[in-house]
């Protein structure tokens, strides 16, 4: 009889744990964000031209600044550009020295130097990985009569992980204005 008790128990519970849904663990997976291919169209600032990606909203101020807005993204890449004027140590110095400033929460700055010897653009851009408040800074002059600066921010908290696509996006159309850069005499 206690035999007999015990398999009628043992099946009570084994039907039970079959009622009941099995877990499994989910697999990982990635957020997948898709951008439109970029298209370019020139924008003349006066003393330079480059080509800006179509679905930004540019606004230019009356003090040579730019804001390239990217509503879609969520973000916006602010641009100022500035008359050399004996003063390219200090404009220099300034340009490296906002980009040094991100390091205390990005996990890495990489600089790639900029050089086109035909249209006589040299300068910087600044890779910023972490969560920093941005993601990428640049600097392009001539040496000796224009600098143009350029940092991108997000409208969001920084979580390096979340931003990463929209933040590899605008950074090549940082990097297509830099290819792109034509001063004006």
């Amino acid at each position: 009889m206690k035999i007999k008790s015990s398999l009628i128990v043992l099946a009570i519970l084994s039907l039970v744990s079959r009622c009941q849904e099995q877990v499994l663990p989910k697999p990982k997976a990635m957020l997948r964000l898709e951008y439109p291919n970029a298209e370019y169209g020139s924008l003349d600032m006066g003393s330079l031209e480059f080509q800006i990606n179509k679905i930004c909203n540019p606004e230019l101020t009356d003090n040579g600044s730019l804001t390239l807005d990217y509503p879609s993204i969520n973000g916006s890449l602010f641009i100022t550009y500035k008359k050399v004027e004996n003063n390219i140590k200090e404009l220099l110095t300034d340009a490296q020295r906002l980009s040094v400033e991100h390091s205390a929460k990005a996990d890495g700055i990489f600089p790639h130097p900029f050089v086109n010897e035909d249209d006589k653009v040299y300068g910087m851009y600044f890779e910023v990985v972490g969560d920093a408040a941005s993601q990428a800074q640049f600097y392009v002059t001539d040496s000796t009569q224009h600098f143009l600066t350029g940092s991108l921010y997000f409208y969001t908290k920084p979580n390096y992980d979340s931003i990463y696509p929209a933040a590899s996006y605008l950074q090549n159309d940082i990097k297509k204005i830099m290819e792109t850069l034509r001063w004006k005499k």
